[in-house]
């Protein structure tokens, strides 16, 4: 099935969200966030869905926020209400998803749209694809997670460069300073994000968004208090189904066949 803004398709267990706006390199609209974020709940309500893999149509990821829609170039809108109503649950969305993200940047990602990828678990992006923290050019600061994103994957002298100069940074670059997970050519970009995301799709599901979880909320905790979590996250993981088909698995020497979500 798809929308006019966002196409939807089955692979298996993958779910592949295209943000479709090639005219305009897939920039936001208010539409095109609806459609996104429906998608998005759809998959994370969908048992048979276990990796969701998000791309843009054309040439381009994501340019940003289009500053042609809803009055946004007039300098009358709030920007901050388009946060709160539109970025923010839509980053929250992607860091609270039952299955892993991927982020298949397959052009150029500008803006809230180079963050909206960075939020994901795992970005792959072509050679040819660049990421560009546009908004130091227009008068505003890094949004959709930019500012806790940057200086987490990259400390804070890189962030900071990347933030107030705008420039271009190419896959290979970011791959480097370890902003994002992999950069690949372009003749084998389709193959590989396939290839992640099937093998994604394959793993004990829960453990993998329990581990984003941990990750995540870690970054703000003491080391015990980490400790503390671990065991927590442990413990129920260590009850559920996945736990014990993955020991029963490596025992017998045969592959496992994961079901937790």
């Amino acid at each position: 099935m798809s929308g006019q803004l966002v196409l939807i398709a089955d692979d298996g267990a993958v779910r592949t969200l295209t943000l479709n706006r090639p005219q305009a390199l897939n920039s936001f609209t208010t539409a095109m966030h609806a459609e996104l974020r429906a998608a998005l709940d759809a998959a994370a309500d969908d048992a048979g869905v276990r990796c969701v893999v998000v791309t843009g149509a054309g040439r381009g990821f994501c340019a940003g926020q289009d500053l042609n829609d809803a009055g946004m170039s007039s300098g009358e809108v709030d920007v901050g209400d388009v946060i709160e109503r539109l970025y923010r649950p839509l980053a929250l969305r992607i860091r609270s998803m039952p299955v892993p993200v991927v982020a298949a940047v397959n052009g150029v990602a500008a803006g809230a749209g180079a963050n909206f990828a960075l939020g994901c678990d795992l970005v792959v992006a072509a050679r040819s694809a660049s990421f560009i923290q546009a908004f130091s050019k227009i008068g505003l600061i890094p949004d959709c997670g930019g500012t806790w994103l940057l200086p987490n994957l990259v400390g804070r002298a890189r962030a900071l460069g990347l933030a107030m100069t705008g420039d271009k940074l190419g896959a290979e670059q970011a791959q480097a300073m370890g902003l994002i997970w992999q950069c690949v050519d372009d003749a084998a970009f389709a193959d590989t994000v396939k290839a992640l995301a099937h093998r994604l799709a394959a793993m004990p599901t829960k453990a993998l968004a329990d581990t984003r979880r941990a990750i995540d909320t870690s970054a703000a905790m003491s080391y015990a208090d980490a400790l503390r979590l671990e065991a927590d996250l442990q413990r129920e993981l260590g009850h559920a189904h996945d736990y014990r088909e993955g020991v029963a698995a490596f025992l017998a020497k045969r592959a496992p066949s994961f079901r937790d979500r």
